[in-house]
């Protein structure tokens, strides 16, 4: 008789989301602990007002909360600190829409910075050889466009929003992108 293969076991933020999903507190704190410090951070890269990050904070893991049954994760392809993220820029979009109702809305975190963020030297190490290279040529703004319109799976509209730019401006920063990367590709 041959032996079954055992399945290969489930990453561990997958296997929390499945004990969340089932009332687990536990399992919710530890995740928390896990994911939290980059998820904050991240959230920080693309807005400055702490209030805000504090809040879509609060908003996405009471999502996670709510929601954890939902998750399908990598039967799908996914992880869950795709998931999470998911959630999270999500929120984030909504928070900007919310205060552009009320006041003007906060300033986006672009520009430059004297030290790469941690999400840059992250994305450079997972992204290596000609398409990290070409990555690493593109302008800040064309980056910053390319990165949330693929990397991060948002919306032209979301985009915008998170970015603060016309929707006009995302089309044209990620087509000026998309020719750019070609050509450094070819």
């Amino acid at each position: 008789m041959r032996a079954r293969k055992k399945p290969p076991p489930e990453p561990a933020e997958e296997h929390l989301l499945r004990r969340i999903a089932g009332g687990d507190r536990t399992a919710f704190d530890e995740l928390y602990r896990r994911t939290a410090p980059w998820l904050a951070v991240r959230l920080r890269r693309r807005c400055s007002d702490e209030q805000i990050v504090a809040e879509v904070m609060q908003e996405t893991y009471l999502a996670v909360w709510r929601a954890a049954g939902a998750f399908v994760g990598s039967a799908v392809g996914g992880s869950a600190a795709g998931w999470l993220w998911t959630i999270a820029a999500r929120r984030l979009v909504d928070a900007f829409r919310r205060r552009a109702h009320h006041a003007e809305p906060p300033v986006a975190a672009a520009g430059s910075t004297t030290a790469p963020a941690a999400e840059d030297e992250a994305l450079d190490a997972t992204v290596g050889g000609e398409v990290g290279d070409a990555l690493r040529t593109l302008a800040p703004e064309l980056r910053q466009v390319l990165q949330a319109l693929v990397l991060d799976g948002l919306t032209v509209r979301e985009t915008s929003v998170l970015l603060d730019l016309p929707e006009g401006t995302v089309k044209t920063r990620a087509r000026r992108a998309r020719i750019a990367m070609r050509r450094a590709l070819t």
